[in-house]
Order: C-alpha cells, then structure tokens, then sequence
C-alpha cells in the first residue's frame, strides 16, 4: 500500500542515481512499492536529477513554496539546515517537504479537513479522528549531498526516528 511521503532536498545537478541511492538508504526496511509521492522545494522544479528519479520510478512529484516550509514549526526539523537557511530562507528542505505531502495526501483523502488548517493547528491541537497526523518516520538522512525524510499520516512498523532527537513531531 501506497503510504510514504518522500521528502528531498539535495544540490544543484544532483544526478538521479544518487538521488535514488539516497533514497533506497532512508527507506530502510521499506520498499519503493509504497511510496506515495515524493516532495521538494519549488526552487528545484526543473532539476533534472530529481525529475529523472521520479519519472524513472512513476513517482509523483509535489512542490512546495518557502512559505510554505517557512509554517513548518522548527520543533519539526531535527536539525536545521545551515545551506537551506543560507540558500533559501527556511530551516529546512526533506522534513518540511516529508510532513507537508504527507499532509496534504491525508487532505485528498479526506477532504472535509484542510491542510493549512492542520499547520495552523500543529503546535497545539490534538488530532480528531477526521484530522489523521503527519507523521516522520524516518528523519533527515544525508547520503552524498542529497537529504531525505520519509513521512506517512499511517502508523507503521519498521525503521523508527533517529535516536538522536528526543523529540517527534506530528502535523495534524
């Protein structure tokens, strides 16, 4: 079942094979075969690389503004991104990316809810069961440049959070 939300961020001309290559060391345990969409900032709609590895894999591909990653809270991103802040304004690329597709798949699913609804109400409300959590499942990982987080609004079982952060953050 199709469940995951692939969250990238990597540098310029980085080419699909070590997008994919990044990609297949965050999914652990999990296979391509759930993968539901894989997200980016807009900034890199037209890199070739990433266009590649999703054509390749019959991927959708999402983009999101830095406005909206900047909604992202920071208690979200394990560890902010010295080149995102540097390059694009925002603390982060693969996490925000990650949460926000994930978020946004549930809102397809469910309608009723809205996505900006759920970020406005992430730092203090508690999901209803109409308003499934966006939830990272695997953190930020870095593999030859390109950064990867996995994201899903189902529970799974599997590759866990990295045990370096204490703290988990849901989007609703």
């Amino acid at each position: 079942m199709r469940t995951l939300s692939v969250g990238i961020g990597c540098r310029l001309h980085s080419p699909a094979d070590q997008i994919e290559a990044a990609v297949r060391a965050a999914l652990g345990a999990h296979g391509f075969d759930e993968i539901l969409t894989v997200a980016s900032v807009d900034s890199k709609a037209h890199e070739a690389g990433l266009l590649e590895f999703c054509a390749r894999h019959a991927l959708p591909l999402t983009f999101f503004s830095t406005e909206q990653l900047a909604a992202i809270p920071v208690t979200a991103i394990t560890e902010p991104s010295t080149a995102a802040r540097e390059h694009l304004g925002v603390d982060g690329v693969c996490e925000p990316c990650a949460l926000l597709a994930a978020a946004a798949a549930a809102d397809s699913a469910a309608p009723r809810e809205r996505v900006a609804t759920r970020l406005a109400n992430a730092l203090d409300a508690t999901p209803t069961p109409a308003a499934p959590r966006a939830r990272l499942l695997v953190r930020k990982t870095i593999h030859a440049g390109v950064t990867v987080a996995i994201a899903s609004t189902r529970a799974h079982t599997g590759r866990q959070p990295a045990p370096h952060t204490s703290q988990e953050q849901d989007l609703p």
